[in-house]
């Protein structure tokens, strides 16, 4: 099948695979991981990541829960708790962390060898994986290759939105979200606040992210305005 010659696409997937560390200590713990890539290193997953959470109490439980995991073999802290100066990071607290583990509980090779190609830190809250990436592929030959994925991973795969690049420039629709007006816009689409009628109020998304409905609706009105090119 022809590769898209319109600059590619990025997607946003939602992922969960079994027996992996990440998604295991993210639903039993209130924090959340980024992660900044993962590397082969004597046949180990060796992967970069920052532990946030909205008190340093939540990030010193997640990190002890990554270190009792079964599916974690050793946990080393870097002197810098983010892999890019510029990284985004929720909450109001963090520590980086290098983490080794089994390659084969990792899904990145499975996603990278099928042309996907992380564009953005992965991030891991609730139980759940969020990868935004980039493939020069049709959106045809894409859904190919996430059913690939799921069979080989035994994954749950769901694509949460799939854009293309802005006409005239190549720059991706999505890139000046901050990582905070990520979350609220996809939790606000997840749970129906877009649809008609909506399924959930902004009350109801404020609730859930334990903020002020004012705060929420800035969130996204100003990734509404970034989304749609608004001035």
């Amino acid at each position: 099948m022809a590769a898209n010659t319109t600059g590619g696409l990025r997607l946003t997937l939602d992922i969960w695979h079994p027996d992996c560390w990440t998604l295991e200590v993210t639903e039993r713990t209130d924090g959340g991981l980024l992660g900044h890539g993962v590397h082969r290193i004597d046949g180990m997953a060796n992967g970069r990541f920052t532990a946030y959470g909205d008190a340093t109490e939540e990030v010193d439980e997640l990190v002890e829960a990554v270190r009792a995991s079964e599916h974690t073999e050793s946990v080393w802290e870097t002197a810098s708790p983010h892999a890019e100066a510029d990284t985004q990071v929720p909450g109001n607290a963090s520590r980086g962390i290098v983490v080794q583990y089994d390659i084969d509980k990792s899904i990145n090779d499975a996603l990278v060898s099928r042309g996907f190609i992380p564009d953005e830190p992965v991030r891991m809250y609730d139980g759940r994986e969020y990868w935004t990436v980039i493939v020069n592929e049709s959106r045809n030959a894409v859904h190919e290759r996430i059913d690939a994925l799921r069979e080989e991973m035994d994954a749950d795969v769901a694509v949460e939105l799939i854009t293309a690049p802005k006409a005239g420039s190549g720059m991706f629709r999505t890139d000046d979200l901050s990582a905070r007006q990520r979350e609220v816009f996809e939790l606000a689409r997840q749970r129906g606040y877009y649809t008609w009628p909506r399924e959930v109020s902004a009350t109801e998304l404020a609730d859930d992210l334990d903020v002020s409905k004012a705060t929420l609706l800035e969130h996204l009105r100003k990734a509404e305005v970034k989304l749609l090119g608004e001035a």
